[in-house]
Parts: structure tokens; sequence; C-alpha cells
């Protein structure tokens, strides 16, 4: 069965004698110009943040894969690793954090995914390894 999409534009009944009209609506978007958002260090961590490894319950940040961030402008580039070099969801770590930047405004990211140094449980921080046992 077939849907159809019904769009209608209702006359105004003004209250006054005159001619009738159409009125619209202007909504404003409320996102700011893109001259006016900042990406900085601290927000593309906070947005890493939200980012998790799908085989542990540690985000990419405290787990220590984030090994360099680059940022000219709303263009950003990241350097990360993953756990293991045979990681099968190594992209579609490296594409959540490719969206979770975009989150915040940038309009290029760059994923590079590195193997040196290689990734150690060392790296994480003391509460993913609090988490994870390994403390």
């Amino acid at each position: 069965m077939a849907m159809k999409k019904i769009i209608s534009i209702q006359p105004d009944t003004p209250s006054s004698a005159g001619p009738q009209g159409v009125s619209f609506k202007k909504f404003d978007n409320k996102k700011p110009a893109d001259q006016d958002i900042e990406i900085t260090e601290e927000k593309v961590y906070e947005s890493l943040k939200t980012v998790t490894d799908p085989e542990l319950p540690v985000n990419i940040v405290e787990l220590g894969l984030i090994y360099d961030t680059q940022i000219s402008g709303r263009d950003v580039k990241l350097k990360m690793t993953l756990t293991t070099p045979g990681c099968g969801m190594g992209a579609m770590i490296a594409n959540q954090a490719e969206m979770a930047v975009k989150n915040i405004g940038a309009r290029n990211v760059i994923i590079e995914i590195v193997w040196d140094p290689p990734w150690n449980p060392d790296m994480m921080t003391d509460e993913a390894k609090k988490r994870l046992g390994v403390a």
C-alpha cells in the first residue's frame, strides 16, 4: 500500500476586513555561525570520551588510545592506536571518533592509526585500570 504525503496551506482569517493572505513563519537556526565555533583540545578530548571500545567498557581517552591532536581552525587531525593491531573493531572506533569530533563543530577530521609506540595497559588512566581490574 502506497503512502501519500499531503501538504496544505491554510489561509489566514483576519479579524478585520481586508485582503486575506497566507502567513509564513521564519524559523531561526540557533546554531552559531561557522566563525563562532572554536575547537579546542579540551573539547576534542571531551567528545572522544563518548567513544568506547566495544570489547571493553572504557572510553578511548581513558584507555590511552589517543596519542596526539592537531587543530587548525575547524580542522582536526588525531593520531591514535588500538589495543591490538588485529583489532577487528578498529574501523568502527575510528569512525565513531571522527563523528564525535565533527559533532563539536569540526569541519574536517583525519584519523591516523599508528602502531608506534605500541599500546600497553600502562597507558590507561588509573580509573580505567580499576574498572578493568588491572590496578
